[in-house]
This record gives structure tokens, sequence and C-alpha cells, in this order.
């Protein structure tokens, strides 16, 4: 199922494209009962699954459901493993970067991408010791508040390396300070450029992703794994991220330039699916009939013009 989505992405470009960023996540889908793999998760406080997505820009790649008593990071090196040679595969000029969280900072899956000119940016989860590395840049950034009593956001670089790790790597530090205290933020990466552009032009944007997991979770019920066995619930995530691409596919190709090119996919079912409609059938043809009072005729035609199959 997940080669449909693959196919269906890369058949999206006309031509190859330059660059792509994949943003792993994982995200809570609290479970409905006594179900096969079900287990309490500390963070989220509550009996749920943990599954796996993969997106580029707006665009589906993966969403693997698992079990929550794992590591955030569970098969996310396997699964970029797969997904590198499948897109080398149809683009073999292609910069990838892999972009997430803290909870996706393993050190053999970094040592993984540098090994296979994969590019990444992953956040860090803040300890004594990059405290300690980053205490000059903070101790200014409170000073400058002091002063002026706005918010004050200082970028550095520091050369870390955690006991478990091969070697040192290169890690992004934000000294942050505002009326809340400090607020220091670490961002390991073997990208090239200034600090501040980095941080927030390329790892701050991971959080659209974010927004496209919720809106598979609550537009399209992603988050209705209630079958007791696994991979019937397993198949009803994939169902779900089905749903989903089509939803995406006509977000950019039937209602691109439109006023609901950027839509949530809820407004897209309330307004564009989800309406009423008359169906006569006789021997020869089967007639829809849509009311004339439908205030979005212009938008459905646009959507049927472009995504129809001639």
């Amino acid at each position: 199922m997940h080669e449909v989505l693959m196919k269906q992405f890369i058949g999206s470009f006309k031509a190859a494209p330059s660059e792509l960023i994949l943003d792993f996540d994982a995200t809570d889908d609290r479970i409905h009962g006594n179900q096969q793999g079900r287990f309490y998760h500390g963070y989220y406080g509550d009996w749920c699954f943990l599954p796996l997505y993969v997106f580029c820009g707006d665009q589906l790649l993966v969403s693997y459901l698992r079990r929550s008593n794992i590591d955030a990071a569970k098969h996310a090196w396997a699964i970029l493993s797969l997904l590198v040679k499948r897109l080398r595969a149809a683009w073999p000029g292609v910069k990838i970067i892999v972009r997430g969280d803290s909870g996706f900072c393993r050190w053999k899956m970094l040592r993984w991408c540098e090994r296979h000119q994969v590019e990444y940016i992953i956040g860090l989860a803040r300890n004594k010791r990059l405290q300690a590395l980053s205490q000059e840049a903070q101790k200014q950034a409170q000073k400058q508040w002091e002063r002026e009593q706005t918010k004050q956001r200082l970028f550095g670089w520091i050369d870390y390396k955690a006991s478990s790790w091969d070697h040192k790597r290169r890690v992004i530090h934000k000294a942050e300070h505002t009326s809340q205290g400090a607020n220091p933020r670490y961002v390991v990466t073997n990208l090239q450029g200034e600090a501040e552009q980095l941080y927030d032009r390329l790892y701050c944007a991971r959080g659209e992703m974010e927004n496209r997991i919720k809106e598979q979770q609550l537009g399209l019920f992603a988050d209705r794994t209630s079958c007791h066995g696994w991979w019937a619930n397993q198949f009803r995530l994939l169902l779900s991220s089905c749903a989903y691409t089509l939803m995406e596919a006509i977000r950019r190709i039937g209602l691109h330039g439109s006023e609901w090119a950027q839509a949530q996919v809820s407004t897209l079912r309330l307004k564009l699916i989800k309406i009423g409609a008359v169906l006569l059938r006789n021997t020869r043809r089967v007639q829809v009939l849509l009311t004339h009072a439908y205030p979005y005729q212009h938008l459905f035609a646009l959507v049927y013009q472009r995504c129809a199959p001639s």
C-alpha cells in the first residue's frame, strides 16, 4: 500500500526535483478498548498506539502503526533507508534532507545519513553539557532582556559529542530569553549555512507537518483504529492515508490557484464532497443531480474539469 503512495508522489512531479525534505514525526493514537498492541504511554498519559508518519511537504509517504512501548524512532532508520533508495531510483541526483524533532536524534541514524550523502536537521534534547557549552550566549541574552525588556534570541554553533556518539557533530544553539525566562533550543545538523536561517527557515518549518497529521486524524479519522486485531487497525490507517492522498491531490491539482487551494481537508469534505444530491438510474445511464442552489458550483466544476479522467 505504501508503494501506491510512493508512485503517486513520484508521479506528481513533472520534472525531477532538486531537493526533497522528508519530515518524520510520531503521534499518539488513543485506543478504544482492550485491543492487540495496547500499552500505556507516560508522555501522553494514556493507553495508545504510536504511529509513525513521513511527509514531504503536504504529501504523505508513510503511515505506519506501532505499539507505544517503544522508542519514538523505532524503525525510522529502516524506513528512511527504503525511502532514500526508492527516491534515488527515480531521481539519482536529488538532494534529500531529513527533518525531525529530538525523538529522532539517534547517532546511528545520523551516521547512516552521513555515509549515504543524506543531510539532516534534527532537534537535540537539552542536557547539562549543552547548557554549559552555550552558557555565555544564554547570559548575554539574559542581560540584553534585562536592559531592553524585549524578547532576545542569539544563535551560534557548538561542536558536541554525546558519550554514546562516534564523533562530534555541529549543533545550532538558540539562546532565547523572555519574560518567562530562558528558553534554549538545540538542533544537530550537517547542513551548511547561518545558524539563525537554518533554524528559523528550515527547522521550524517542520511544524507544518504536525498540521498535516492533525488533518488526517481529525478530518479523515486516522485515529479510528477501533478493531481488536492489530493488522485490521493498520489497514484502517492505510485507508485513511489513501483518503488523505486523494484530498491532497484535489487540493494541489483541482483547486490550484483558487480560494480553497490551502483549505483544510475538513472544509473540503463538508463543502465540496458531503453535499446533497439525487441519484437517477435507468438501463442506460446513471445521473447525479445537484441542487442549483449549491453555492460552490464553480469550484466543483473546476475540480471536475481538472481531475476527471479524460
